[in-house]
């Protein structure tokens, strides 16, 4: 019997109280920043394990396993919970309004929290230190920011790697890695730019500011389809536009809100300085009387796997999943801000991506061809991985690729 299945043996019997720590977690969803009733129920739960628990970034919790010498390995999941009204109809859908587990956290904090048990309970088959990180706010990019600058990379041990998952809408009882990008970095602009106002019978006397904000929307157009290379990824989405109040009033400004999503860090660069020469072009054109103001939010990094880390733990799932189960996962446009934790450990990591759908249902709308219109993507009211065989897959996922390092024999 290896390490993985030595310490996997005892799963059946944790399974009972991962399902009530799920269901309540998913009852009871709390917003990026505001995760503490979730924090305590983790920090208690460490501590019964054996782990030396801190709080660390408000809300953030690290338990740190110091079992012999040996690799340390950090395994993070995400916490929050999304501003969303339920419509799954499920009997433990949640009960604050407004507010949901609409991405899969309360299936993160549940399979590492299981992980972290078994890894706790099984020291004899493995050697080096486990670090469990729960992180808050992953949903508006601030969550690891935090951790961070509340000096996490001295209150924690330095990991050798750092590892991390997602539950996404695909079939239960698969994974998908990737070396390389994985998740895109995820850029979110506020744009304000100044006209002068006027009575909208009088455009003469005015700069008009949704004129101008309408040239900017379509001149944006041409950053990916003329400025971006050709094979290169980038999205540029002027998501909202506001400007204005009445019909015979010409406003003295107006703000667009954009999103911006690229897979490598030279291409950002440069969509970013195209949008703001195109803004300040389109100013200076249309005689703004003041300069554009930029403002940068909601910052996601790139997810990058690293090649070596991916390599090994994929072998270690395929060793114990089957390669049936293990398939190669294709870049998300979708952003997580997990990679700034071991970037500022500077060390690898690798993340990947968890199956959550009835794996029948799933094959149902595949074999249909409407996997689109009938399985809820992630941040939908309806969306809700089935709890089995994902906790369970999640769980073992923890415990692999950990021992992946952390086996004695490694």
């Amino acid at each position: 019997m290896n390490s993985s299945d030595a310490v996997l043996a005892g799963l059946d019997s944790e399974l009972g109280w991962l399902r009530e720590i799920y269901t309540h977690l998913h009852r009871h969803p709390e917003l990026s920043l505001e995760e503490h009733q979730t924090s305590q129920l983790v920090e208690e739960k460490l501590t019964a394990f054996g782990y030396n628990v801190t709080r660390i970034g408000g809300t953030g919790v690290v338990g740190v396993l110091a079992n012999g010498a040996g690799p340390t390995v950090l395994a993070r999941a995400d916490m929050d919970a999304l501003p969303v009204t339920e419509a799954t109809g499920l009997p433990y859908s949640s009960e604050v309004d407004g507010v949901m587990h609409a991405c899969g956290h309360d299936m993160h904090v549940s399979a590492l929290l299981g992980a972290a048990k078994l890894l706790a309970d099984n020291r004899r088959a493995w050697s080096g230190t486990y670090i469990a990180l729960f992180q808050p706010a992953e949903e508006v990019g601030a969550g690891s920011k935090a951790m961070v600058d509340d000096g996490l990379i001295t209150k924690a041990p330095r990991p050798d790697v750092a590892l991390a998952q997602h539950v996404m809408p695909f079939a239960a009882g698969t994974l998908a890695t990737t070396a390389g990008p994985v998740l895109s970095a995820g850029d979110s602009l506020k744009i304000t730019v100044h006209g002068k106002g006027a009575h909208g019978s009088m455009p003469h006397m005015s700069v008009d500011p949704v004129v101008l904000a309408s040239s900017i929307v379509l001149r944006l157009q041409t950053v990916v389809s003329r400025e971006t290379k050709p094979g290169d990824f980038a999205v540029v989405t002027v998501g909202a536009l506001n400007a204005g109040a009445k019909s015979n009033i010409i406003p003295d400004r107006a703000t667009l809100l954009l999103n911006i999503r690229t897979y490598d860090n030279q291409v950002r660069s440069a969509v970013l300085a195209a949008i703001e020469r195109i803004v300040r072009g389109e100013c200076a054109a249309a005689g703004s009387p003041r300069e554009p103001e930029f403002e940068n939010y909601d910052q996601f990094p790139l997810t990058s796997n690293d090649r070596a880390v991916t390599d090994q733990v994929t072998e270690a799932f395929t060793a114990h999943f089957g390669a049936d189960a293990v398939s190669r996962a294709t870049p998300q446009t979708a952003s997580e801000d997990f990679s700034r934790i071991p970037d500022a450990f500077g060390v690898p990591y690798t993340f990947w991506l968890l199956g959550g759908v009835d794996p029948e249902t799933y094959q149902a709308a595949v074999a249909k061809g409407t996997v689109s219109r009938d399985i809820p993507a992630n941040h939908s009211p309806f969306f809700a991985p089935v709890i089995e065989p994902t906790l369970s897959v999640g769980v073992q996922t923890h415990v692999v690729a950990a021992l992946s390092y952390l086996t004695k024999d490694a």
